[in-house]
């Protein structure tokens, strides 16, 4: 979840060597939270930015704790010309907010 500063700094969950990694953002803290509880009860250890320029900061790191991570977006904009476009940028999936528990299977398969 996000730290309790300005909710600007990266934070990660805490979880047991060898999990799958997800890098999630999300500007919505009651999002956020609730898809984060919904991929720690799969053992997921879960980075949590609020913003999508903090995201590609970690990316352009190369950490080797965040190399090869799939891309799904998690949104309640369903344009089918941006789901699209998300997709064809190499998103692996584009899931409809609110998440629901059901959706975690569903990313947990491309990590």
């Amino acid at each position: 979840m996000w730290a309790s500063n300005d909710g600007n700094d990266p934070v990660e969950t805490t979880n047991t060597i060898g999990s799958p990694r997800v890098l999630l953002v999300d500007d919505s803290p009651s999002d956020c939270l609730r898809t984060c509880v919904h991929l720690r009860r799969h053992n997921v250890l879960v980075t949590a930015v609020k913003f999508p320029w903090q995201a590609l900061e970690l990316l352009n790191q190369k950490s080797p704790k965040l190399n090869h991570l799939p891309v799904v977006i998690i949104s309640d904009d369903m344009i089918h010309e941006r789901v699209k476009r998300c997709l064809d940028g190499g998103a692996k999936d584009y899931i409809q907010k609110p998440m629901e528990y059901s959706h975690v299977t569903r990313i947990l398969s491309y990590i």
